[in-house]
């Protein structure tokens, strides 16, 4: 992902004159060389360094996450987020004006969408999957789906062991409790 779309921006940039749309499908579908300062699809123009900021933040949160996965699903939405943070950041840090404040190349126009870039629509498409999973009850950290009656078995027989260890050292043993329990162990031996 982080691949193609550092390629398509290079190409965008070599191929492309910015103010001179080429038309894929009529005035639909088209390449349109844009400068964006904001964040995906346009948005949050004029705060460039603070999205900078936040898009380091969201990348070091995925590597060091990702150290703990065990989820393939999780895997796929976080790398598709990774890989389009990654690429929008290496415009931020190395395009013009300048590091932290560098805009990202936007180049496919679709109908009235804004123009956006590979990475974004990979941004928006594993934050979805990982809304998705969240939902349907896929955690990052195991394998398959998150049973709800599982859990609420597991805690109860917690809960139930919590309370029995809680009476039994709760409870005083007297001696005559004791050489009763020693006989009725020597009775069934």
């Amino acid at each position: 992902m982080l691949f193609i779309d550092v390629v398509t921006k290079v190409l965008a940039v070599r191929l492309l004159t910015p103010g001179q749309p080429v038309s894929i499908i009529g005035d639909t579908v088209t390449w349109t060389l844009v400068r964006n300062s904001g964040a995906a699809f346009s948005m949050a123009t004029g705060y460039t360094w603070v999205l900078t900021l936040i898009a380091t933040g969201v990348v070091i949160g995925i590597v060091w996450m990702g150290r703990r996965l065990v989820s393939p699903w999780w895997a796929i939405g976080l790398g598709m987020i990774l890989g389009g943070a990654t690429g929008n950041l290496i415009d931020r840090f190395f395009r013009a004006p300048g590091p932290l404040r560098g805009h990202v190349v936007d180049f496919f126009s679709v109908g009235w969408w804004p123009v956006f870039n590979v990475a974004d629509p990979a941004v928006v498409g594993g934050a979805i999957l990982l809304v998705a999973l969240s939902l349907f009850g896929f955690d990052f950290d195991t394998v398959g789906r998150r049973r709800l009656n599982d859990d609420a078995d597991g805690k109860a027989a917690e809960d139930k062991a919590a309370e029995d260890k809680q009476a039994d050292d709760s409870e005083p043993v007297s001696p005559s409790d004791e050489s009763s329990a020693v006989g009725r162990q020597a009775e069934t031996s």
